[in-house]
């Protein structure tokens, strides 16, 4: 079991940034897979961003330039940095973990993950 802890969400203004964390309570970043994923109101889970454990990333087409997810293996935290807010990114934000099981990993699909946080909540007004 792996217990992730988001936070940094909060209300800004259409064209400001925020820094989401995700903190894990115990080591996982070198060999597992991990992703942010958001949902909003009357809609389902969107991927946003996923790291492998070979560091490599991948982006959903809508924050591509615009977000950048990274983790700090050394403190147990993935970041997402979010630039250029839009209205339409109000949504609740969630990391998501799971180990690579050695198959690789499943990028923005969210039912493949196995841990999820709490989430933490983004808001931007235009």
């Amino acid at each position: 079991q792996v217990r992730l802890v988001e936070s940094g969400g909060g209300s800004v203004q259409a064209g400001g940034s925020l820094r989401l964390s995700c903190a894990a309570d115990r080591y996982t970043y070198s060999s597992y897979c991990m992703g942010w994923f958001r949902q909003a109101p009357g809609k389902g889970r969107e991927g946003v961003a996923a790291i492998y454990s070979d560091g490599s990333t991948t982006y959903a087409d809508s924050v591509k330039g615009r977000f950048t997810i990274s983790k700090d293996n050394a403190k147990n935290t993935l970041h997402l940095q979010l630039n250029s807010l839009k209205a339409e990114d109000t949504a609740m934000y969630y990391c998501a973990a799971r180990p690579t099981y050695g198959l690789g990993c499943p990028g923005l699909a969210a039912g493949a993950y196995d841990y999820w946080g709490q989430g933490t909540q983004v808001t931007v007004s235009s």
